[in-house]
């Protein structure tokens, strides 16, 4: 890598805080750009520059939605070159992303996320740490990597909350109901408790049978496997239980700044991608409260 590229890195790990697939992903990125240009410098690239690069990802059929990300990470890195005073001017500011819409994941209703508990199966060891598993990522809505990183020390449940390590190693509070924490109680003092753990691994809640914390991985696994038992053929994963409970209390009617908090986004833009409401509650909706629709 070059020397801006190095400094690139450890500035997206040291300063931004950002996960190690996340800083791979900005620097692949950056090199795709500095392949398109040879010999020329990184900093010296102007728009015109940026505009054919852009140009020759159209024509290698790279899809608009990677075109978007990759096109994010060229901004973040001449953004870091403008705040390091490598350029006077940044050359990204009219280079324009394809449009690529909003794409909405599925979101399961209350009955479908009930089916799902329902498959998990209670008599297995795992059983109690499953159902722990759904109720903790439904009910507080948390990123896969938030509840596989979830440790004991963490759980304050006296005051009613969780404290969870979210992107970019910032902390929030998110409360925690009295479901997900009877069966977190129920696993802890069961099937956990009976597990060899294994050293530098105690304080993490969630734990495979080996006596590790789970990984991303497994949990994408888990929740497919449950998701066909409960005849659901819908295209979820486990951020579909993080849509769910955003959009479940936004339609209920919570504040919007309230969900954002405790979805821990850093910005409100974010947190409207929740507020999709299907046609029929829209509809009544209008009804209960427009005078002139009533009338």
């Amino acid at each position: 890598m070059s020397p801006l590229i190095i400094q690139f890195k450890q500035y997206l790990i040291f300063e931004k805080g950002l996960s190690p697939k996340s800083v791979e992903a900005y620097l692949h990125d950056v090199s795709l750009l500095e392949d398109f240009l040879e010999h020329k410098p990184l900093e010296t690239a102007k728009l015109e520059n940026l505009q054919l690069f852009l140009r020759s990802l159209v024509e290698k059929n790279v899809k608009p939605r990677s075109q978007a990300r990759i096109v994010s990470g060229i901004k973040s890195f001449y953004r870091f070159l403008l705040y390091d005073g490598t350029i006077q001017d940044d050359p990204t500011v009219l280079l324009d992303a394809p449009k690529i819409g909003l794409h909405l994941p599925d979101v399961l209703s209350v009955p479908e996320i009930e089916a799902i508990i329902n498959v998990i199966d209670l008599s297995t060891p795992e059983g109690h740490r499953n159902r722990a598993l759904v109720e903790v990522m439904y009910g507080c809505g948390l990123r896969v990597s938030e509840v596989v990183t979830l440790r004991l020390s963490h759980l304050f449940f006296e005051e009613g909350f969780i404290k969870v390590l979210g992107k970019g190693n910032k902390e929030r509070f998110v409360p925690i109901g009295s479901m997900a924490q009877k069966m977190v109680k129920l696993y802890m003092e069961g099937a956990r408790k009976k597990l060899k753990i294994k050293k530098g691994e105690e304080d993490y809640l969630f734990l495979n049978r080996r006596g590790h914390h789970l990984t991303r991985e497994m949990v994408f696994m888990l929740v497919k496997k449950w998701a066909k038992e409960a005849g659901i053929e819908k295209s979820i994963s486990p951020h579909t239980f993080r849509h769910s409970f955003a959009t479940h209390l936004v339609e209920g009617g919570a504040d919007l700044r309230a969900v954002q908090q405790m979805l821990g986004h850093e910005s409100i833009t974010t947190t409207e991608i929740y507020t999709h409401l299907d046609k029929d509650y829209i509809r009544s909706t209008m009804a209960q409260y427009h005078p002139r629709y009533k009338e």
